[in-house]
């Protein structure tokens, strides 16, 4: 068993994995739209959603909150597309492990471990070994992922396992 404490989020340390979805530099800026009353922010620029017949879907994930410390005994991957994970609602924590798109058979000392801040999500990006949804406190996310005729989700189990400890 390998034992991680998540690390605090940041965009430095989570870019080999994806990206931070949070308004740049708070509500201020942006481009001014509905006739000035709302300012549109590019949170991601571009998705990777559509490869080899793909298609965005939008789905809204009613998380229970998990218990910790937490075992965590499989990392999944999505070659085709990116995925987008935004808290809904409230503030709304989550753990996140992964590992890098570049290891072909992602081990525990292949893991890094980061908790959000409950405001700011993350897109991560086509490749990049993560585990499920690891809410720290329940309620709704919406999440944009890739759906085609041919399902793009791998799976391997983690040798040895992974204990988060937030």
């Amino acid at each position: 068993m390998i034992t991680l404490k998540p690390q605090v989020l940041t965009a430095a340390a989570f870019a080999p994995y994806g990206s931070l979805v949070q308004v740049a530099g708070g509500a201020a800026g942006g481009t001014a739209v509905n006739g000035g009353t709302s300012a549109r922010h590019e949170a991601v620029p571009a998705l990777d959603l559509q490869r080899d017949g793909g298609r965005a879907v939008l789905a809204v994930y009613d998380a229970q909150a998990r218990p910790f410390p937490f075992e965590a005994r499989v990392l999944e991957r999505h070659r085709l597309s990116d995925q987008v994970f935004l808290p809904l609602g409230a503030a709304r924590r989550c753990v996140l492990l992964v590992a890098r798109a570049d290891v072909a058979q992602p081990g525990a000392a292949d893991c890094q471990a980061f908790v959000t801040d409950g405001h700011t999500g993350v897109r991560i990006a086509a490749g990049t070994w993560h585990h499920g949804l690891l809410a720290l406190d329940a309620g709704p996310w919406a999440v944009l992922e890739r759906r085609g005729e041919r399902v793009d989700c791998d799976e391997r189990e983690l040798d040895p396992v992974v204990v988060l400890r937030p």
